[in-house]
């Protein structure tokens, strides 16, 4: 595999592991492949020469088989590194360069989305209850009895001698069930829709620049890129003595050592003294930095504060 091909290989894969998708396209004429690339270039696709710039200036050395798929916070980092990276748009002309340096300001908005918070589920089953009542029947039965009689007959007795017959009939009481049915009680089922003020806490960020007047004689900030890359190599070098064994990366102090270098040019490290300038970087730091600690960076502020102004070497 020549050079060429293993660079383009290593640049490829590692905007997939850093969560970028590759899109390849075959064309059958020079047609369709100008139609797929004006297609392609509607959705603002990813300048991946660029990305591999801004990848080598925080430490890649090269695509690792070995190093795991970045997670979605990791992914979020890394764009927002690289959206935060200063451009610089440089025209010459016969008298002076024009440096351009953005002032980047986060705007807080806050919206509103509908999300599922619970609820009820009403059921409504047939619920069989025994019920036991009493109740007292009647009832009627003939009773025929027959008695021995010895005695004269009468004239009521001659005067009933007839055909004829007498009936009595029987009654008795049975029991009749009915049922009524009656609401007892009504189970209301709606919403209630309440308005309620949340108060958002968080914070933005915005990039100041700071103009200083140099004179003939004064170091100044102005730094050229090889001064540039130069500071970088002694940063990672120092990096490496200082948190190497922490297990932690350079990219997480990356940010300690351009503060310190920027901070060294203000007009409170004139006459500088470390135990002096200290408690202000501090503030200034943990205000802009809520996610890192103080005592974790400060060994790399230190050191590129030092440097810039001239009193370390290496």
């Amino acid at each position: 595999m020549d050079d060429d091909y293993r660079d383009t290989h290593d640049v490829y894969a590692e905007s997939v592991r850093r969560g970028h998708y590759v899109v390849t396209v075959n064309a059958d004429s020079d047609s369709q492949l100008e139609q797929a690339s004006d297609i392609l270039n509607r959705f603002n696709p990813v300048d991946v020469d660029q990305r591999a710039q801004h990848w080598r200036s925080q430490g890649w050395a090269g695509y690792d088989e070995n190093a795991p798929q970045l997670g979605r916070d990791e992914i979020e980092r890394d764009r927002t590194a690289y959206a935060a990276m200063p451009r610089t748009d440089t025209t010459a002309d016969s008298t002076a360069d024009t440096q351009r340096i953005p002032v980047i300001q986060e705007e807080l908005k806050v919206g509103k989305r509908m999300v599922q918070r619970g609820g009820v589920r009403v059921f409504q089953r047939v619920r069989e209850t025994p019920v036991n009542e009493e109740v007292r029947l009647r009832e009627e039965q003939v009773k025929v009895e027959r008695h021995p009689v010895d005695r004269p007959a009468s004239e009521a007795d001659f005067a009933s001698i007839k055909e004829g017959a007498v009936e009595l009939r029987e009654t008795a009481e049975e029991a009749v069930v009915s049922k009524t049915a009656r609401v007892v009680e009504e189970v209301e089922v709606g919403k209630e829709v309440r308005d309620r003020t949340e108060q958002i806490n968080d914070t933005v960020r915005r990039t100041d620049v700071e103009v200083e007047q140099l004179g003939a004689g004064d170091r100044g900030m102005a730094r050229t890129d090889a001064m540039m890359a130069d500071d970088d190599t002694e940063y990672r070098r120092h990096w490496q003595n200082t948190y190497g064994t922490s297990g932690g990366r350079y990219e997480d102090y990356g940010d300690a050592y351009r503060y310190g270098s920027q901070m060294a040019g203000a007009d409170s490290f004139k006459n500088y003294r470390w135990e002096e300038a200290e408690p202000q970087l501090r503030s200034d730091w943990e205000r802009d930095h809520p996610g890192s600690t103080w005592e974790k960076v400060k060994d790399a502020v230190r050191y590129s504060v030092e440097r810039a102004r001239g009193h370390r070497t290496h």
